[in-house]
């Protein structure tokens, strides 16, 4: 197999990663064949899964000009994933000019393109570090080169939780990265959930099948489960809904049926 140019010698091109497949769903062209392959098999399933990333991706967009408007001018994208156009860096800088943004993805492929990406913005940085290990993130030299904790941060978690299973905490992950935030932090959070995707759980669960094959277990939570990681939140309008559902630019009855397909949903932290 072919190794590209732009693909870090330290990754195993043979593995597919979940943030080469969700740019793949977005038609972007860092992604392999296996990924690819992958992607395909569960869209056999579910077709829809680009719908829901691209859903994922405009309520991703629509929050953070919601946080610039409210006055923060700092974001923190946890899972960020591979930059493609439209990016957090892209909306907050046009939004709020000197915005500080920085990325944090464990995918090495992830984190060589938002290094390429980002080269000459003084204001945006990547850094290469878990989720399911907030004190490295938050110790991190470029979190503290970029983020004030004194002072409002926007936190994403955009469809990044629902790979974090139960006995690796992500409640315990989020309650950490949320008791560093200054009053008037945003918790900007989607996830995938069975409620609201147009088939039968068990068609669904053919796609979800996939990811634990690749050794990426995607956790379906209900709509209950997902609410417990805004504890210690003020909920914004329209609180946790479907994703075209939250302060949509459009009319959401124009949006496919898949992209209602989980939950999203900004808190205010008091």
């Amino acid at each position: 197999m072919e190794r590209p140019a732009w693909a870090p010698r330290s990754i195993d091109i043979s593995v597919p990663s979940v943030s080469r497949m969700y740019d793949y769903y977005l038609g972007g062209s860092h992604n392999f064949e296996v990924d690819r392959e992958a992607a395909r098999r569960a869209m056999e399933f579910m077709p829809g899964l680009p719908k829901i990333m691209q859903a994922n991706r405009a309520f991703m967009r629509r929050a953070v000009r919601y946080a610039a408007d409210e006055g923060i001018g700092q974001f923190l994208d946890i899972g960020s994933g591979i930059p493609t156009f439209g990016n957090v860096h892209e909306v907050a800088q046009t939004a709020r000019p000197g915005a500080r943004v920085v990325y944090v993805d464990h995918d090495p492929v992830a984190v060589a393109h938002s290094e390429a990406v980002l080269a000459g913005n003084e204001d945006a940085a990547v850094v290469a570090a878990d989720l399911r290990k907030p004190a490295d993130i938050l110790s991190s030299p470029e979190v503290e080169r970029l983020i004030d904790l004194n002072q409002p941060v926007a936190l994403l978690l955009v469809a990044i939780l629902h790979f974090v299973e139960d006995e690796d905490d992500p409640y315990g992950a989020v309650a950490e990265l949320s008791a560093a935030l200054a009053p008037g932090s945003l918790l900007v959070l989607s996830h995938a959930s069975y409620e609201g995707i147009p088939l039968p759980p068990e068609r669904a669960g053919g796609a979800v099948d996939v990811y634990e094959d690749i050794r990426n277990p995607l956790i379906m939570r209900s709509r209950e489960e997902i609410a417990r990681f805004f504890e210690g939140y003020d909920m914004v309008e329209p609180g946790l809904v479907a994703m075209p559902r939250w302060r949509p630019d459009t009319a959401p009855e124009d949006e496919d049926p898949y992209a209602f397909s989980g939950f999203a949903g900004v808190g205010r932290t008091a």
